[in-house]
């Protein structure tokens, strides 16, 4: 079979792996999460880049034969440096934000991000080079991302109010620059003014992904077939399960997490 790693500091890789598994069940797929180091963003740059690429490693050595980034922050400071490390026999896929597809259809656009990713010289050429005339402007949700790890309902709500708040009354569309975010969705759009539309990258990193698959040219039926594919989960370094909080989250239900003590539904 064929194995896909996905990294990312905690369940923000959900959505990404959830869009694989419904695309291609056939796929394995290894769930690289790092509990110890989370959360990435507030870390230094050199810090998350050595931890990164030694996580693409490790993914690697463990059969991984692409691996996709599926965190804003991560594909923000680490990516080049992934690709460097593992060469050109490994296809590394990045997240961007989903700034092009929003100011293509919007003429006022949010970017809801980390803010190590809204501070980034990369967003900013991203936002330049993407859009499109829209006014694009960049909102920082700070611990948004770690409230959804925990699954801290009150922090996520209190998270989401505060970034509505900071968001420009007349914003038609919402970037949700941070792949933990559309865990949350639902409660994004219920606290935005009616209209305003999400857009996100998790489907589109999960396309670009199974292009560059099918890209490496492997023998007939090594990729396609009917058979489902495996979740592992690493968790720093060592094998585990999802954590039970991601439960609570459809994309976490379909890669077979589970509370504790309860089947996944």
């Amino acid at each position: 079979m064929f194995t896909v790693a996905l990294i990312d500091s905690g369940l923000g890789l959900l959505p990404t792996s959830a869009w694989l598994r419904k695309l291609r069940p056939e796929l394995d797929l290894l769930l690289m999460i790092d509990p110890d180091g989370a959360p990435w963003g507030p870390k230094p740059e050199p810090w998350m880049i050595e931890r990164v690429v030694g996580t693409a490693r490790a993914a690697v050595e463990l059969g991984a034969q692409v691996v996709v980034l599926p965190c804003n922050t991560a594909s923000v400071t680490a990516l080049d440096h992934v690709r460097a490390a593992l060469g050109p026999q490994i296809p590394v896929v990045g997240t961007v934000p989903a700034i092009k597809p929003a100011a293509a259809v919007c003429r006022s656009v949010a970017v809801w991000a980390t803010a190590a990713t809204t501070a980034s010289r990369y967003q900013a050429e991203l936002i330049e080079q993407f859009g499109n005339g829209a006014d694009v402007v960049g909102v920082a949700c700070h611990g948004l991302a770690e409230a959804i790890d925990r699954g801290d309902l009150n922090a996520i709500d209190a998270g989401i109010a505060a970034a509505v708040a900071a968001t420009p009354d007349a914003v038609e569309g919402v970037v949700l620059g941070c792949t933990h975010y559309p865990l949350v969705a639902g409660a994004i759009t219920a606290g935005l003014p009616e209209g305003v539309r999400l857009f996100d990258s998790a489907e589109a990193v999960a396309a670009q992904t199974l292009r560059r698959i099918d890209a490496l040219a492997l023998p007939i039926g090594t990729v396609t077939g009917t058979a489902t594919g495996t979740v592992r989960v690493i968790a720093s370094g060592r094998p585990a399960v999802l954590p039970s909080g991601a439960a609570a989250f459809e994309p976490g239900r379909i890669l077979g997490a589970e509370r504790a003590g309860e089947p996944a539904q």
